[in-house]
């Protein structure tokens, strides 16, 4: 059977069945009722979960060599074994907030790893409007710990720098750095989707902010060079699974040395996405007000609790003798906070008109809403670039939201 998936091809279904049995081998599968779903929902892989009558469960996960968006745009299959590597090492740093891995295999480009049945998606629970009391000290510990254990105030520098080597991920980087810090303000290769009641706005806010393109390259230029710590890269609420319990993070193919503000603001941003659904489908004022207000004290939570743990991990961990330097770790962790709060203006704005927008706000029915809830998101995005060095506080990150608002 191996020799097989001795050579690289994309499986279907029946063939992820007999992958799993050759390759899971710490269960004894019952391959009589042996079934396989393919269940994978994003533009990159293809996720299949395999299962059996006896309660044996795996998923298995295969990167194809072009995006499901767009058959034009092809990456590296490497990516897998990347992923399968950093969450290996996410789950030493952070233990029980990362999926176990079973294996890789780096000729199919694929990996086993837990079966989370027991977790849903989050973003699918945001547009069902759960909430989860326990999230955002779950997801601050798993960013403080990851990205504070892997930057070059804990570890011995070579060690650091041989990461930076084994983990550099130029075509992945490269789809960042186009997605988030170039189209969504020009629209260069014409490929954004911008809603058609929101052109002219998008266009005058966006399109012809000269000033805000000057920030935007300014941190277009800090994303590429400063290779501050190991990041995940897109760590939105796609890329988490949640149960009442539980936070699970996966999917961190995107991950590469860089400043890490950008985890952190990704997650912020998302948390506004679902706001702003919560704002505009819920189908009463309780619901509503119910789940705006817990995502509004996720938004301060995961702020303050991140920016908290990092500080005790700095205090707790650091090894070099010049980061001990009398205020230099309070200068740290403000350069971090801009950087938040910079990413979660970057992510709104280009999930709002950029290539690949959120269901958050495409599924919002009414059209009136959804150009509100649109132009929320960019009233607020533009502030939190410009104004990114003079918020202190996750209620400061909160006072932007309000504001936008008030103002649309």
């Amino acid at each position: 059977m191996m020799a097989k998936f001795d050579t690289y091809f994309l499986m279907n279904a029946e063939e992820a069945k007999e992958y799993a049995v050759a390759k899971v081998t710490k269960f004894p599968w019952d391959t009589a009722s042996l079934q396989c779903k393919e269940i994978g929902d994003g533009n990159l892989n293809y996720v299949f979960r395999v299962w059996d009558g006896q309660g044996h469960s795996a998923i298995i996960k295969q990167a194809g060599e072009a995006l499901r968006i767009s058959a034009d745009m092809h990456i590296s299959t490497d990516r897998n074994r990347i992923e399968s590597e950093i969450l290996l090492l996410q789950g030493k740093l952070a233990p029980g907030y990362v999926p176990e891995i079973y294996f890789y295999d780096t000729v199919m480009c694929a990996c086993g790893m837990e079966d989370l049945s027991d977790h849903a998606i989050m973003r699918t629970c945001m547009l069902q409007h759960k909430t989860y009391p326990k999230f955002a000290d779950q997801i601050s510990t798993f960013m403080a710990n990851t990205l504070m254990g892997t930057t070059d105030v804990v570890l011995d520098h070579k060690e650091k720098k041989e990461l930076q080597k084994k983990y550099i991920n130029p075509e992945l980087c490269e789809i960042t750095e186009d997605l988030v810090y170039t189209e969504p303000y020009n629209d260069c290769a014409g490929r954004n989707n911008v809603f058609a009641p929101n052109a002219e706005f998008v266009k005058t806010e966006l399109y012809e902010d000269k000033e805000l393109h000057l920030e935007v390259v300014k941190l277009k230029m800090d994303f590429m060079c400063n290779a501050q710590s190991l990041l995940h890269g897109d760590l939105h609420t796609g890329s988490i699974f949640i149960n009442e319990e539980s936070t699970m993070v996966f999917d961190p193919e995107f991950c590469f040395y860089g400043p890490m503000g950008y985890d952190i603001g990704n997650v912020v941003a998302n948390m506004i996405f679902a706001w702003c659904h919560g704002d505009a489908e819920s189908a009463d004022a309780a619901e509503r007000e119910t789940f705006c207000g817990w995502v509004e004290q996720v938004i301060v939570d995961v702020v303050d609790l991140t920016m908290a743990k990092m500080n005790d991990y700095y205090s707790r961990h650091v090894t070099d003798r010049m980061c001990k330097t009398e205020g230099y770790q309070a200068y740290y962790l403000s350069t971090i906070l801009a950087d938040t709060a910079a990413v979660t203006g970057l992510e709104l704005i280009r999930r709002t008109v950029g290539m690949a927008n959120v269901k958050d706000l495409t599924t919002i029915s009414d059209s009136a809403k959804r150009t509100r809830a649109e132009r929320i998101c960019i009233v607020a995005a533009k502030r939190f670039i410009k104004e990114r060095q003079t918020l202190h506080t996750g209620k400061d990150f909160l006072q932007i939201l309000h504001d936008a608002i008030a103002a649309c």
